[in-house]
């Protein structure tokens, strides 16, 4: 999996949801007035916003660490099945040169050293099996991971917007059309990794 941003794509489904978030901020008189951020000269602005997520995913600091950190699991994972489908090729291999030069002394030990290689074989089918699984495992952790990172920077940078909504767009899935004034993924991508700090290559990433 060597695409850029490897988990993006499970990410962009589990996002929408996220990202669909209810910020209420009720007044304390019904006289006070909320104020939204945008442009100077607009007429009117409601109080919404959205957010690119393709564009999140690709700038935010953490995504990125996120992803190599799962690459570097995947990685790991390809090496140690690389490892053990040689170890069962080669095995194979000599089976069948001691098979064609006669180098059985009997039928029963010739069995004995095929059955020993099928076996490792499954073993192998097995190894695949739970990297896999883990990997999984892995990617669905990471995911948690960012997903809460991004919803409580989303309330904290609200704090001071005073949404009442902001809602995600993915290649303009969710939104079909939508003035420009409401897009607000630059702030929030600056705000996410003024919060997060650089990207790091330790294996371990920040929280």
């Amino acid at each position: 999996m060597k695409n850029n941003y490897v988990i993006s794509g499970i990410l962009a489904a589990a996002l929408i949801l996220l990202y669909i978030l209810h910020f209420t901020s009720s007044p304390k008189n019904a006289g006070d007035k909320v104020k939204y951020e945008f442009a100077a000269g607009d007429s009117a602005a409601l109080p919404i916003a959205y957010v690119n997520v393709d564009s999140l995913l690709m700038n935010y600091n953490f995504a990125t660490d996120l992803n190599e950190a799962l690459m570097r699991i995947e990685e790991n994972s390809r090496a140690s099945l690389t490892q053990k489908e040689r170890q069962v090729q080669a095995a194979a291999q000599e089976f069948q040169r001691k098979l064609e030069n006669n180098a059985f002394l009997t039928q029963k030990r010739a069995e004995e050293e095929q059955t020993r290689i099928q076996k490792m074989g499954d073993e192998y089918q097995r190894m695949a099996q739970q990297l896999s699984n883990e990997l999984g495992l892995e990617q669905q952790k990471l995911n948690l991971q960012l997903s809460d990172s991004i919803r409580n920077a989303l309330q904290e940078f609200n704090k001071s917007k005073n949404f009442e909504m902001i809602l995600s767009n993915t290649a303009s899935d969710n939104l079909l059309l939508a003035h420009p004034k409401y897009d607000i993924t630059n702030e929030v991508i600056a705000f996410l990794n003024k919060r997060y700090g650089p990207v790091t290559s330790k294996t371990e990433v920040k929280k």
